[in-house]
């Protein structure tokens, strides 16, 4: 976008835009005349073909059926050589000996050339492979063509007596059957190209009146801009100073404006709206400078105790992660004192799947806290067996939910991952699908490799996710009574970005894979 500085580059860009626009129009008229031009002379080319076709069709249809008339009333009486003679007699008889490229032309199918009246040193010669500069065999394809019930037409290059020269010239010509005759006559094109010729002329002259009439109309107009540049530029760029001394003399005094130095009303408005905004932004200013007093006040005080806030919740999640670590391991422990000894019934496996519940929601916990301050090293894992053996410590959770697992765990697949890492991933997808999963149905786990990589994947019976573009955010549950944080995913779909593995959910109202 171009912006004027002052009212004199306003004018000259204006002036700039009327040549330009100007310009493009008549860029657009010549344009249009140019393609209207071209359309007439196609007209013209086409009429004037097909106004000569017709014509030299005609003429050979005409002559043709002079020759057979001929030729059947008195094949009785004369010989054939006789008749032959008669008819080529007659045929220079009837020609028009004053326009002398307006001649019959008479072939055999051996291409002997039997009458030619304006190249009379070819009557008698073979000119079956005669060809013009393009390497067209005219005689040859002349001969073809007649020899269709309807004729037809050849375009060649062909002497010009008149121009003395070679110039494109269309024939029709027609065979009569019983003599082995091809007969012919043709117009030469380049009286269409006179034509053309001629229309040019009268094209470059309308395009020259065009071209006068809108450098006439150009000049008319930049002058016009000149002239309200001078005279009306005065007038406004006092109309502007009178305003500007306003508001220099406002800084000091609240006196409205002196409306008898304007001239234009559009800057008299200008000018009202000029005092009144001057005179409120005064009183918004005082206003303000309280405000702003007030609130730098409010925010450093509220900025404190959100800071203090912040900083006792973090202290109070890391002393609970630190302070649930020594009862569940004291649990933990027990249990495998106890299983040591005692058989394992129903009740001591739901004990261990409520720990192992707590185990893995203190690990994300845990790993929240920890996940920006350590730094997670790669290394080689087998990929199988650390799933297997996933899968081995939530089988008592599986089990006192109903549910069971089917596996498809191709092995051996080694990954290079961390391993704390590894365990987030399965742990969260695994605990999901046993949370989620309908009562006595199976939970699928699937890991793969081929050629595209590595494919771990997890389906379950269970209900439709509604939200799948909100089940990777923070604290995010569909289903508030099945317990949880939210958290699980969000730490999945993080680990995952940061670690280029690709994600994809697909939820029906049959399953869910993951």
């Amino acid at each position: 976008m171009i912006k004027a500085k002052s009212l004199y580059h306003l004018i000259l860009y204006s002036i700039i835009f009327i040549v330009i626009l100007i310009s493009f129009f008549t860029f657009i008229i010549i344009e249009n005349a140019f393609d209207d031009f071209q359309e007439k002379i196609e007209i013209i080319k086409t009429d004037y073909a097909s106004k000569q076709k017709y014509k030299i069709k005609n003429e050979i249809e005409n002559v043709i059926n002079f020759i057979d008339f001929y030729d059947k009333k008195y094949k009785d009486v004369k010989s054939q050589k006789e008749i032959q003679k008669d008819i080529l007699e007659a045929i220079e008889n009837m020609r028009d000996k004053n326009k002398k490229d307006n001649y019959l032309f008479i072939y055999n199918y051996s291409g002997m050339a039997i009458y030619n009246p304006a190249s009379k040193e070819l009557v008698g010669k073979n000119l079956l492979n005669y060809t013009d500069k393009t390497g067209k065999k005219l005689v040859k394809e002349l001969i073809n063509v007649s020899k269709d019930n309807s004729g037809g037409y050849v375009e060649y290059l062909w002497i010009n007596h008149k121009e003395k020269r070679e110039v494109k010239k269309i024939s029709y010509a027609l065979s009569y059957e019983p003599w082995k005759w091809t007969v012919g006559t043709g117009v030469y094109l380049s009286d269409l190209d006179k034509i053309v010729e001629q229309k040019q002329l009268e094209y470059d002259e309308k395009i020259s009146n065009y071209t006068l009439q809108i450098l006439s109309l150009t000049i008319m107009l930049v002058l016009y801009s000149i002239f309200i540049y001078k005279n009306a530029t005065i007038l406004i760029v006092n109309d502007v100073k009178a305003i500007g001394k306003y508001f220099k003399d406002s800084q000091n005094n609240d006196n409205p404006i002196n409306q008898n130095k304007i001239i234009f009303g559009e800057f008299k408005v200008i000018a009202n709206y000029a005092y009144d905004a001057m005179h409120s932004m005064k009183g918004k200013n005082n206003m303000l400078s309280d405000l702003n007093t007030h609130l730098e006040t409010t925010v450093t005080k509220q900025t404190k105790q959100l800071t203090q806030l912040v900083e006792k919740q973090k202290k109070f999640i890391k002393n609970s992660v630190h302070e649930i670590n020594t009862p569940l391991s004291i649990i933990q422990t027990n249990l495998d004192l106890y299983k040591m000894n005692n058989p394992t019934n129903k009740y001591i496996r739901n004990i261990e799947s409520g720990a192992k519940t707590i185990q893995y929601i203190f690990d994300d916990l845990s790993f929240m806290i920890k996940k920006d301050r350590v730094n997670y090293e790669k290394e080689i894992l087998n990929f199988s067996e650390y799933l297997k053996d996933r899968l081995d410590f939530f089988d008592d959770i599986c089990t006192s939910n109903s549910l069971f697992f089917v596996t498809n765990i191709q092995d051996p697949i080694f990954i290079n991952f961390n391993k704390t890492l590894l365990q987030r991933i399965l742990d969260n997808n695994i605990s999901n699908a046993i949370k989620y999963s309908f009562k006595d149905s199976p939970i699928y786990i699937k890991l793969l490799k081929d050629d595209l990589g590595i494919t771990f994947e997890v389906k379950t019976i269970s209900k439709k996710i509604e939200n799948t573009e909100k089940i990777f955010n923070d604290f995010y549950r569909e289903n508030d009574a099945r317990g949880g944080f939210g958290l699980g995913l969000r730490i999945v779909k993080e680990i995952c970005d940061k670690n280029k593995v690709i994600i994809n959910l697909d939820s029906t109202n049959e399953n869910i894979t993951s």
